[in-house]
């Protein structure tokens, strides 16, 4: 029974760390202005700061310029 519980709990606590992390976003273009409001997965720690150092290349690589998070 103790294997069971154990087993259980190993399953629920890998299910809840694999939750993905998802950030809102606002970002700009310039000439002519252009404003865009996302929503984007985010790897890795589920934090602002994160979302930022990861979204702003992506954004980047578009054109675009990260405003806020």
């Amino acid at each position: 029974m103790k294997r069971l519980i154990l087993s259980l709990a190993l399953c629920l606590a890998a299910g809840t760390a694999q939750a993905a992390c998802y950030a809102d976003y606002k970002a700009k273009q310039d000439d002519p202005l252009r404003l865009h409001y996302g929503v984007a997965q985010v790897s890795g720690a589920c934090t602002a700061a994160n979302a930022q150092v990861e979204l702003s290349p992506r954004l980047a690589a578009a054109g675009w310029t990260l405003l806020n998070i």
